[in-house]
């Protein structure tokens, strides 16, 4: 797909596991031999066969927080033996069932039950990483050294490895042997072991080795014994009938959340009071009911108890105790912003309902969130942390704005649609009124500039009304008040209604374009978004209802987006349990989609397409993704085939006996062994005829934008990383167009497809350097220049671009042979889309 960032999972969020941990809290120097190993350094190692001498798995327990627990939360405690620091970077903790494979994949290596380990450990001591908790019984482990929830252990039989690798392994019952294993238990009724499995354990016992200098030899059952779990730290301190600690301090939740975007009480223990606003899959939020009468801060926060863990009645009056942190969505280190709440919890529930506080109202009449990202810079390019060194000024930067409603109970009203509900109950809404946005035709928001992120934008997610979000459209209306509370998640602020809105349709309906007139070419672009035999026929039939009827059966069509003949057999990539079949070829995928064209009442297409190097073109993992025409013959358009063409062999420019231009392989791709195209779609250029005269089709599908930075994320401005591949792939295409050009100046050259970037873009521009080429969506009145809507933005991201012989010598309009071009709106404004993209046509006259 060419989503411009990729969820971490493809499952959804409420089962997904909890990606953040804590930074260690003592800092400690790396320097050992396995750090040196990690660096490709010669240094003297013992492998997983042979026994561990440094770095060892020293205790595990699974029943934290269960009846009978002695601990809210299981854990794992490490120990190195060894005479230098331990470097945990790089390494993981991995978690499988007695049974099932480590990761808890359905396939080995396809899980996500793993914990990457972050510090390092000093000689002689231990580090203990806190896993997720149960439903509350059993006292507080000491300090942890890092936190995570990823990882729920059996409180009886299971199986834990440490491993020098982050990625989860691909092993099922001898994972113990795997060189990459640092350390492997298996207790109870595990299937794989060292040497014999340890005891079986229960919610009151762990499986320990009994002291930080305990040999490990290789055999489980030798090595660990079942007892009363003795957690100790990296600073030495115990949970065993030790020092409680300190009392927690006693804060009300706005002093918590403080003037800015981390709480002044980061990692300290606080005793609070609020009323309990709503519950999710793995906490609840809390506001206090009176707050204190300041804009710039936050009545509310939200308590993070893990999926297991209990939560309080909504509209319960209840004091938590917890630690306070700072979640990022993610990545620890990413470019999402932090959220402030509260961990390692436990509450005292009040005895009866509180009136819940009042919703804040976003919007007109009520609070508007300023226009902009004040904190974009300092003008000299330099990028700013928006959480710690920007300026705090929520009324002049939309991000700060925000942060000052965190975890709030907030509602809009009569809020208008921008994003269609997507595939994961989420949809994306302007409150009613708002002004100062770029309207397109539809009702939606126009991404146009980068200083145009248009802020009033929010994500309402259904995490509460789970699976009963309507299907919306662009410019329809949730009439009424959406209410709940605010949160940010994957790049957006996100509004979590407590009760499902009411859907009122705005009336939009599917563009048809205009049919060719008998002395024009139709030449049309159409992401068809990862098709592939797997499909179910329902797919190819709408994309051929929508070829036949929306686009007027287009003459040619650039299709991207085009997978092999057995799709994605390895979803997750190849593996020592999934093998790529090989298989190259789109005949099977083209020719479904052919006849479902032909039994929807079109033409009979034929194809033209060259089938990539396996795996090596990017896209869904095995999948082999490429460009393809489809062209028709009965109006008179002929394919011209020059043979040779092949993969990784470049089709070139040749001068024909009467000056024209002619490519040396029809079809062919684009210098498809440079650089630019790594993991990428190569073009493909094609050669065709019309009544005697010679045009040329160039198929693109450049970079995807993963990778890129959230506009409304912590550092601003936000990088765009992805953009250097495709400046790349963008000088290659027009050098390529100017090769043709030079030859035959007025040529009649058709770049088509998805370029991943903006009307406005640097990408664009390159393409159209000296005038090689003109883009068409430039030339649209503004309201129609999109083809994608991300996030509530619509914005283009297909283009047609042609070269001056086709469009005359006017700078704005259609002029020259150019008849129309139109981006058909069938797909991206709409909930029930066949494909995330709109395609376009262009109708020229020869």
């Amino acid at each position: 797909m060419t989503r411009r960032r990729i969820r971490t999972s493809s499952v959804r969020r409420a089962s997904a596991p909890r990606a953040s941990v804590r930074t260690t809290r003592t800092a400690l120097a790396a320097g050992s031999t396995l750090a040196l190993a990690l660096a490709g350094l010669t240094v003297t190692t013992t492998s997983a066969s042979a026994a561990s001498t440094d770095l060892v798995l020293n205790e595990v327990y699974g029943g934290g927080g269960n009846s009978g627990a002695a601990y809210t939360h299981d854990f794992v405690e490490l120990a190195n033996h060894g005479s230098a620091p331990a470097s945990l970077e790089g390494l993981s903790l991995q978690y499988g069932s007695a049974s099932g494979n480590l990761g808890g994949g359905s396939a080995p290596g396809s899980g996500s039950l793993k914990v990457d380990l972050h510090g390092s450990v000093a000689p002689g001591h231990t580090f203990l990483v806190q896993l997720a908790p149960g439903s509350g019984a059993g006292q507080a482990l000491p300090q942890p050294d890092q936190s995570s929830t990823a990882i729920n252990l059996s409180g009886t039989a299971g199986k834990v490895a440490l491993v020098r690798a982050t990625s989860v392994l691909s092993c099922g019952t001898a994972c113990a042997t795997d060189p990459a294993v640092v350390d492997f238990l298996g207790w109870g009724g595990a299937n794989d072991f060292e040497g014999h499995a340890a005891a079986a354990t229960t919610n009151a016992t762990s499986s320990a080795r009994g002291g930080a200098d305990a040999r490990d030899t290789d055999d489980n059952a030798a090595d660990f014994a079942t007892g009363a779990p003795t957690p100790v730290n990296a600073a030495g301190e115990t949970g065993a009938g030790g020092d409680p600690g300190p009392e927690p301090e006693q804060a009300r939740i706005p002093a918590i959340q403080g003037h800015g975007h981390r709480s002044p009480y980061d990692g300290r223990r606080v005793a609070t009071t609020g009323v309990v606003t709503a519950n999710k899959f793995d906490g609840y939020w809390i506001q206090d009911s009176a707050g204190d009468g300041d804009d710039t801060t936050s009545d509310g926060i939200y308590v993070y108890a893990g999926a297991a863990g209990a939560k309080p009645a909504v509209g319960r009056t209840v004091t938590v105790t917890a630690t306070v942190s700072e979640f990022r969505p993610s990545s620890r280190t990413g470019p999402n912003l932090a959220l402030t709440e509260l961990t390692d919890s436990t509450f005292t529930e009040g005895a009866r309902a509180e009136p819940m506080p009042a919703p804040v109202l976003i919007g007109p009449s009520g609070r508007v969130a300023p226009a902009e990202n004040a904190d974009s810079g300092d003008g000299s390019g330099n990028r700013v942390d928006v959480e710690t060194t920007g300026d705090f000024r929520p009324d002049r930067d939309a991000i700060d704005f925000y942060e000052t409603l965190e975890s709030m109970r907030v509602e809009v009203r009569d809020a208008q649609v921008v994003g269609p509900t997507n595939s994961y109950g989420e949809l994306t809404v302007v409150p009613g009124g708002t002004t100062g946005a770029l309207p397109t035709r539809s009702g939606g928001v126009r991404y146009a500039s980068y200083d145009t992120p248009n802020t009033a934008r929010l994500t309402v997610d259904d995490e509460i009304i789970y699976q009963q979000m309507p299907a919306a459209n662009v410019g329809d209306t949730l009439t009424g008040a959406v209410s709940g509370p605010l949160s940010y998640d994957y790049g957006t602020f996100r509004i979590y209604p407590t009760s499902v809105p009411t859907v009122r349709s705005g009336g939009l309906t599917k563009e048809v374009t205009q049919a060719p007139a008998r002395n024009e070419v139709a030449i049309a672009t159409f992401n068809v978004e990862n098709l592939d035999p797997t499909d179910p026929q329902v797919k190819f039939d709408r994309l051929a209802e929508t070829i036949v009827h929306n686009l007027a059966a287009p003459d040619v069509v650039a299709l991207e987006e085009v997978q092999d003949d057995t799709g994605p057999e390895c979803p997750n990539g190849p593996s020592a349990t999934c093998e790529s079949d090989g298989v190259v070829s789109a005949d099977r995928t083209l020719r479904m989609l052919t006849d479902a064209i032909a039994a929807a009442g079109g033409p009979a297409y034929q194809w033209r397409q060259i089938s990539p190097v396996n795996l090596a073109d990017g896209g869904q993992p095995t999948g082999n993704i490429r460009v393809a025409f489809l062209f028709r013959t009965d109006r008179g358009v002929s394919f011209v085939d020059r043979s040779g063409g092949d993969a990784t062999t470049a089709t070139d420019v040749t001068r024909q006996p009467d000056g024209q231009a002619a490519l040396t392989m029809s079809p062919g791709r684009i210098a498809p062994t440079d650089d630019a195209w790594e993991d990428s779609r190569k073009p493909l250029a094609g050669e065709f005829a019309y009544r005697g005269r010679t045009f040329f089709v160039i198929a693109n599908h450049f970079n995807s934008k993963g990778g890129d930075e959230p506009l409304l994320g912590r550092w601003q401005p936000p990088a765009r990383s992805s953009e250097t591949q495709r400046h790349a792939q963008a000088r290659l295409v027009h050098d390529f167009v100017a090769q043709i050009r030079a030859v035959q100046p007025d040529a009649e050259v058709v770049v088509v497809g998805d370029l991943n970037d903006f009307e406005f873009s640097r990408t664009s521009q390159i393409l159209q350097e000296g005038r090689t080429l003109v883009s068409l969506p430039t030339l649209l009145p503004p309201a129609q220049r999109y083809s994608y809507v991300f996030e509530g933005n619509s914005q283009v991201l297909d283009q047609i671009l042609v070269s001056p012989a086709l469009i005359g010598n006017r700078s704005a309009g259609f002029s020259g042979r150019v008849r129309d071009y139109d981006i058909v709106h069938v797909n991206a404004e709409f909930a029930d889309q066949v494909s995330d993209h709109d395609p376009q046509v262009v109708r020229i006259s020869p």
